[in-house]
């Protein structure tokens, strides 16, 4: 019941957030890209274009959200949560696009050799709203992933506060642009900000990749199952662990051997308490699959999964 509780909650927490950040992203952009244009400015108009970007960012989280509400079925018995790390993977590679557009287009500006004229100060003052914008957006979506623990909406929050380093960094361009009287410079923070985009986008691929490869962030907790499976009395070398993530939680699986002449109703209690002190010493868990040996059973080495000696 609590899991399907949480599931419910993260769903609605996906949608609410996604839309909110539509609405957000989309007035900033416009007004960015509006004041980028009037004024000549290639920063802010940048700046713009990344708000534009994470615009496609939350509808890819909305469908996301529409994806991962639908239940189990023959062809995904697993049910559709990885949808979310899909989606995420999306995300970082809009967010790279848009960072490449905007360093070519900055480098253009630099090579050029043409006279421009100073950004006019409207740019300024866009740029500041931007910033205010940007920092409620990220506190807003930070505390909510937390909440849910969804990794899409914390690497939401994560572009969102890189956001309002990119327009503090537009702020400090424009700055240095009207007292020092050089227009290129404004092309040069364009060009940095660019490169900052491109560098969040690796981290959030990065990050998202792992659990479309079955991979887990945090390895130490292969040492925290095997010290609560050894906690079970009568529980006898546990090997071919094996995690994946799923929406954020595990699947867990593992074989542990007991004593041999065990009948199978004092070994599925055995099995039983496994999967409860397992739970206890890890948040976050999918489901569990404890497969029983006897005694001595165990000889080959399995091609996959983690063996205690491997953590030592």
């Amino acid at each position: 019941m609590d899991k399907e509780k949480n599931k419910k909650a993260k769903e609605h927490a996906l949608v609410v957030t996604s839309w909110i950040s539509v609405v957000g992203n989309a007035l900033l952009s416009g007004v960015k890209i509006a004041a980028g244009l009037f004024a000549g400015s290639m920063a802010v108009l940048g700046d713009g274009i990344d708000s534009a970007a994470d615009v496609v960012v939350s509808l890819v989280m909305l469908v996301a959200a529409y994806i991962i509400r639908r239940p189990p079925s023959r062809q995904y018995p697993f049910g559709l949560d990885k949808a979310e790390s899909v989606a995420t993977l999306v995300l970082s590679l809009v967010i790279f696009y848009a960072g490449i557009q905007m360093l070519v287009t900055s480098l253009g500006a630099m090579v050029s050799g043409e006279e421009r004229p100073l950004p006019g100060t409207i740019a300024l003052w866009v740029t500041v709203l931007s910033i205010g914008g940007k920092l409620a957006l990220s506190w807003y979506q930070f505390r909510v992933g937390r909440r849910v623990d969804s990794e899409m909406i914390v690497a939401n929050a994560k572009n969102m506060r890189n956001d309002v380093l990119i327009s503090a960094g537009v702020l400090v361009g424009l700055f240095f642009t009207y007292v020092l009287r050089l227009p290129i410079l404004d092309s040069i923070t364009g060009c940095v900000i660019a490169l900052f985009i491109i560098k969040t986008a690796i981290e959030i691929f990065l990050e998202s990749s792992v659990e479309l490869v079955d991979g887990v962030k945090d390895d130490t907790i292969y040492r925290r199952i095997f010290e609560a499976v050894l906690s079970v009395s009568e529980t006898l070398n546990p090997h071919h662990l094996r995690l994946r993530l799923i929406g954020g939680k595990y699947m867990i699986d593992l074989d542990i051997e007991v004593e041999g002449k065990m009948t199978v109703a004092e070994a599925h209690d055995i099995a039983d308490r496994v999967e409860e002190s397992i739970c206890r010493s890890v948040e976050n868990v999918y489901d569990i699959e404890v497969h029983i040996e006897p005694q001595g059973a165990h000889h080959a080495a399995e091609p996959f999964g983690v063996t205690p000696e491997m953590i030592e």
